[in-house]
């Protein structure tokens, strides 16, 4: 038979004994852990809500991609009331309020910890023209006044007092007079046409869409429809500048491309008519 141990009632009252110091020893390094995580988060918050955490002006906002814009007006479109603390800002939601504006197709904001402060990122539209729109007589002049704008390549339209501050050197060297809403449809390929032009052109009037007026480095060329025959009719500027010897350049007062079979040169008294296949 196996032998039976005894275990005496002194042996009995030791394991107790342990036990009931282990557990007091987890109850106490639990109750140091709640008080350590408490003061931790405690301190956290307070060192949180320190004015260091403020932003003071603009000048805590850090803004990167403009090229437009500047740093100034992106700043101000923020609409952020200071002192401003840090963690009160929503990135989120200036973002989104920054992508609405325009001029700006892209923008994000983000919070800098060191020093404290916001990181703006913007990406904005590229204007290709200058747009002179006129608008309705001024009530007191009563005389048209006219709006000035940038457009770019996909007609979207920004006022030009949103870039107070730009450079004369940054904005496009093309112009576009007339109603924006009547070269909507068509400006795109116009532009690229134009573009594309050996011969420089430097505006182009659509006050007429039915007859669109280009001044160029060789005076005033009429292209009728933009829509009609455009790559034909651009192709013939080239060709203007070789045209017969009997036409004096400098007394054109404009040249006719309605018709890509024919060039048609008004001079000061008479009109020229000149087969579009001449060399």
């Amino acid at each position: 038979m196996p032998e039976i141990l005894s275990v005496s009632s002194t042996d009995l009252e030791g394991r107790r004994e342990k036990l009931r110091r282990n557990r007091q020893i987890k109850i106490i390094s639990a109750i140091w852990r709640t008080l350590a995580l408490t003061g931790l988060t405690g301190g956290l918050l307070w060192f949180l809500t320190q004015p260091v955490w403020v932003l003071k002006s603009n000048k805590d906002i850090t803004v990167s991609g403009n090229y437009l814009l500047s740093d100034e007006a992106i700043q101000s479109k923020m609409q952020l009331s200071y002192p401003k603390s840090l963690w009160r800002i929503q990135p989120s939601r200036l973002s989104a309020s920054l992508k609405g504006e325009p001029g700006i197709t892209q923008a994000t904001v983000s919070r800098r910890l060191f020093p404290p402060g916001l990181i703006v990122k913007v990406s904005e539209i590229v204007p290709v023209a200058i747009t002179q729109t006129p608008n309705l007589p001024d009530d007191k002049s009563k005389n048209k006044k006219t709006i000035n704008g940038l457009l770019d390549i996909n007609g979207v339209w920004v006022p030009k007092e949103n870039y107070k501050s730009i450079k004369a050197d940054k904005l496009p060297s093309l112009k576009l007079i007339g109603e924006l809403q009547q070269c909507l449809s068509f400006w795109k390929q116009l532009y690229q046409a134009v573009s594309k032009s050996s011969v420089k052109i430097m505006e182009v009037d659509c006050q007429n869409p039915n007859n669109i007026i280009l001044k160029t480095q060789l005076g005033l060329v009429h292209i009728g429809s933009p829509t009609s025959k455009l790559p034909e009719k651009m192709k013939l500027l080239t060709k203007i500048r070789r045209l017969p010897a009997q036409v004096n350049m400098s007394q054109i007062e404009f040249i006719d491309l309605t018709n890509p079979e024919t060039i048609l040169v008004q001079m000061n008294h008479k009109k020229v008519r000149i087969n579009s296949q001449t060399p």
